[in-house]
């Protein structure tokens, strides 16, 4: 389709492992795990590609250009030499975003505006005319990364974060990121072969989530824009090859995706957000309370949460409400593989389960655990030697 280039996509903290693979299976070439990072290559058609179909990716960057800077004038000057003119006009609009790890410059938003008096001043020496700043709409978004003295020029291919898939309209007071919840649901190891379960769904992006994992849809096929689509080599032909390719790899789900949430206003978000991403076959929600809930089902059940932390949703008693997360799992939960985010670490003692499995992660600029609880029909011996016959 073209030639191959370099691209760079942002993850969160924790999700590299996740995000390389997704690459990978994507079909990236050369593809490198960094910090909160993955570098691969590939051609205009899989920018496009990734950008509609990476479940754990915030941003698709395509650096154009790396250099050394020592003081903001090496900075000034070797962003003045990039022919900005190649991928805008004067009469366009454009906005930096920069991000700074540096013993020589420390403050990223004169970086960004360093940045924008070398782009503004080289079409105005050149045009007598100069592109403005538009931080919201603008034609052409730039990335700006520094890390000691090594400065990356990059184009934002993304726009707004990837996590805003477009199909949520209606969020609780602590709804959880859209690409925090691909990631939990990825790291646990869902593959939409089972019942699938949100025992405190909020606005329901867990299940949305899950539902576009288990049937193969790509997670912002709902996006109603890309930053990509305003560049000068725009190709709505191929994008919309892309797009067209990339539905037909959905898959059918033959079981049951549900969530129970405590408040009939979650419930009314959720069933809302569920109509927009068009997964109303999929997906049930209702209002109940998980501590008075059973399982609906006999066989095996994946379950994946993000319960309240007690930091944005108060709860008078954490200690409590942990406990009884532990005792609904042991109760009424058998043949269940829970997991579930959390950044109380003392109420987290309360479960009274023994964790499997315990993965540090994020949630914002909360230090967070997803932590997994298999739940067995009987003694978890008795499980193993019955897997032994």
């Amino acid at each position: 389709m073209g030639k191959n280039y370099k691209m760079v996509a942002k993850t969160l903290y924790g999700f590299e492992d996740i995000l390389e693979k997704e690459v990978r299976q994507l079909g990236g070439m050369h593809v490198k795990k960094g910090v909160r990072s993955v570098s691969f290559e590939g051609d205009k058609g899989f920018m496009y590609k990734a950008n509609l179909c990476l479940r754990t990716a915030i941003k698709i960057l395509k650096p154009i250009r790396e250099f050394k800077v020592f003081n903001e004038q090496d900075l000034y000057d070797r962003i003045y030499e990039i022919a900005w003119e190649n991928y805008m006009d004067a009469n366009q609009t454009l906005a930096i975003h920069a991000t700074v790890f540096s013993d020589y410059f420390n403050h990223d938003k004169f970086i960004a505006l360093k940045s924008k008096d070398a782009i503004v001043d080289r079409f105005r020496n050149r045009t007598g005319n100069r592109p403005n700043i538009d931080l919201r709409f603008p034609d052409l978004q730039i990335h700006i990364h520094i890390q000691r003295n090594h400065c990356t020029v990059s184009l934002d291919s993304s726009g707004r974060s990837l996590h805003q898939r477009g199909y949520k309209t209606a969020t609780n007071i602590a709804p959880i990121n859209e690409v925090l919840a691909a990631g939990m649901i990825l790291q646990s190891g869902w593959d939409g072969k089972g019942d699938f379960m949100d025992p405190m769904c909020g606005s329901g992006t867990i299940l949305i989530e899950a539902a576009m994992i288990a049937c193969n849809i790509p997670p912002n096929i709902h996006r109603p824009e890309f930053a990509f689509e305003k560049w000068r080599d725009y190709d709505q032909d191929l994008f919309d090859l892309i797009v067209d390719s990339s539905l037909n790899k959905t898959r059918e789900f033959h079981y049951t995706i549900y969530g129970i949430d405590k408040a009939p206003s979650a419930v009314r978000k959720a069933l809302d957000n569920v109509r927009n991403a068009k997964l109303e076959d999929y997906i049930r929600v209702e209002k109940g309370d998980f501590f008075k809930s059973q399982k609906q089902n006999k066989g095996p059940l994946h379950m994946v949460c993000n319960p309240p932390y007690g930091e944005r949703l108060a709860i008078l008693d954490m200690e409590t409400f942990y406990e009884n997360i532990g005792n609904t799992l042991k109760k009424a939960y058998t043949n269940t593989n829970a997991w579930f985010l959390t950044s109380n670490m003392e109420a987290l003692k309360h479960v009274g389960l023994r964790p499997s499995r315990k993965i540090k992660m994020f949630n914002g600029q909360l230090e967070s655990r997803l932590v997994n609880y298999k739940i067995y029909a009987g003694s978890k011996k008795a499980k193993f030697q019955q897997d032994k016959l």
